[in-house]
């Protein structure tokens, strides 16, 4: 669907041309409320959020939307004064920080509170208040301090949230296991429309548009975050979030895709960035200016754990020979061709130079490990992962075993299908030094129900020893992480076309401080 500046105003007003120019007022200056007559519809429809945690701060959020698939979430075009709390007990019984901000219609009325001045390493209960309306409680935990010994860390990963091809089973899985952290990377929506699907609204008008203007990807999120069972996973543990393709438009790359020329798809990148930021628990450094957001960045846990999250959409060179599944060839190989950018790139490096952490984790969109598609001696490798910029991979594969950069472990997701690997300085010589493990975690709908393992699935184990595990169910991956080693937990879903589907663990998969590279499997 193509669309232009012109189409773009008209549509979204003047809300939506806040997108393109990023600017956002400062949330405490914003003009004084309105003292009319109290709304008593629920504002907290979508739930709250936590997320980005640090030694003494962690951002909560929630988005006032009492009407939440109409424009402004149903809300008046008017700031609204939000209370909250964080408090050290479920009870609020030992309420240790509160304030009062400003919602206003120019960020849909979403909330963004940077709470600082919190002790490291502990659980924290906030809930919002408006017009003496309660949110849900939410709990979340802060970072430890960067100097912490920490005996072990939990964590889980999730991707691919497709809502027409199943129910998020996975997400009250994840909500009943005690994590830490919750990391997500990447298709927290999906922008194209459908008009088929498992719930039993896909075929409305909501699910069959493709989105573009800023009200259209407003109320795509709304949509998803309606959802109890992801609510829920909000609510228990703090959120680090990245995005990859379908946030925007599938398979964009920094300022090209197909749909529009690059001054056209700027403006939708806006809008896309405007509403992932207003519905996501980051902080006001990664809000966006136009078609620009910052999202790299470093989260360390301790002395146990940093956490480099990436950004491999806005700064990659378009994919190699028209994208697809192609055979590797000069264009894969190009040096001048990146997914990272040279920013990131360098960034990435320093940091794995200057880390003093006993894991390092790459909190990555897509598959650095290649994959062989094709049975036989003929290789064709997917030109969307980093098997279409094997000079990108070559550098920063290079450069941590230049670095000796201690216990190295990558997880993505994107594939919807879980593979795990062992990563290569030179895939195609199995007895080539291996420098990291990674775990690419499965979807958890999109693909719908799936199986075992699919015949892809068995090309995959069969022409690239590197992979030590595949499976093609819906889940999610639970880690906990040591000091000595390195589990992944995939769970795995039996059926998502139903409620309330079996989950249960497929495989375990084992890390050993000092030896990269995955050393056992538990199937």
């Amino acid at each position: 669907m193509r669309s232009s500046r012109r189409s773009f105003l008209t549509a979204t007003g003047a809300a939506a041309a806040l997108a393109l120019t990023g600017s956002l007022p400062e949330i405490k200056s914003a003009a004084a409320g309105w003292t009319g007559r109290p709304d008593r519809r629920d504002p907290f429809t979508l739930g709250v959020a936590s997320g980005d945690p640090l030694p003494d701060a962690v951002v909560i959020w929630t988005r006032l939307a009492p009407d939440p698939l109409a424009p402004f979430g149903g809300m008046d075009r008017r700031p609204v004064d939000v209370e909250w709390q964080v408090a050290e007990d479920e009870h609020f019984r030992r309420v240790v920080r509160h304030g009062s901000v400003k919602a206003g219609p120019e960020a849909s009325h979403s909330v963004h509170v940077d709470v600082r001045g919190l002790r490291p390493w502990r659980h924290y209960w906030y809930r919002f208040r408006v017009n003496g309306q309660l949110s849900p409680v939410g709990r979340t935990k802060t970072a430890p301090t960067a100097d912490t010994q920490l005996s072990k860390l939990s964590l889980a990963f999730a991707s691919c949230q497709a809502i027409w091809e199943g129910w998020y089973t996975a997400y009250a899985d994840l909500a009943r296991r005690d994590h830490d952290v919750v990391f997500f990377l990447g298709d927290y929506i999906y922008e194209f429309g459908i008009d088929r699907g498992i719930r039993p609204d896909s075929k409305e008008v909501i699910n069959t548009q493709q989105t573009v203007t800023l009200d259209e990807y407003r109320q795509r999120y709304a949509q998803y975050k309606l959802d109890p069972d992801l609510q829920h996973a909000h609510a228990v543990a703090p959120w680090i979030v990245t995005l990859d393709d379908h946030e925007v438009v599938d398979n964009w790359a920094d300022e090209a895709h197909p749909s529009a020329p690059p001054a056209v798809f700027r403006v939708r990148r806006a809008n896309a960035f405007r509403a992932y930021w207003e519905h996501m628990p980051l902080r006001f450094s990664q809000f966006p200016k136009g078609p620009d957001m910052q999202l790299y960045r470093r989260i360390k846990y301790g002395r146990l754990a940093e956490f480099s999250v990436m950004d491999t959409r806005q700064y990659r060179s378009d994919q190699a020979y028209g994208d697809g599944t192609k055979a590797p060839g000069p264009e894969t190989k190009d040096p001048a061709r990146t997914i990272t950018g040279d920013a990131q790139e360098k960034w990435l490096l320093d940091g794995w130079t200057a880390s003093q952490s006993r894991w390092n984790v790459m909190a990555n969109q897509t598959a650095i490990a290649r994959l062989d598609t094709k049975d036989g001696p003929d290789v064709l490798v997917p030109m969307d992962t980093w098997d279409g910029y094997e000079a990108s991979r070559d550098r920063i594969l290079g450069g941590a075993a230049q670095r000796k950069v201690r216990n190295l472990v990558a997880i993505a997701g994107d594939l919807h299908r879980s593979v795990a690997s062992d990563l290569k300085l030179d895939f195609t010589d199995p007895g080539s030094q291996t420098v990291a493990a990674e775990f690419v975690g499965t979807s958890i709908t999109s693909g719908i129900d799936g199986m075992d393992l699919d015949p892809g699935g068995q090309t995959l184990l069969n022409e690239n020893p590197h992979i030590k595990f595949g499976n093609f169910q819906r889940g999610y991956v639970s880690c906990t992480i040591t000091p000595q080693l390195w589990v992944s937990d995939y769970r795995v879903v039996d059926k998502v076309s139903v409620k309330n589907g079996t989950v249960s663990t497929r495989a375990k998969l084992l890390v050993e401080d000092g030896r990269p590279g995955i050393s056992e499997v538990q199937a």
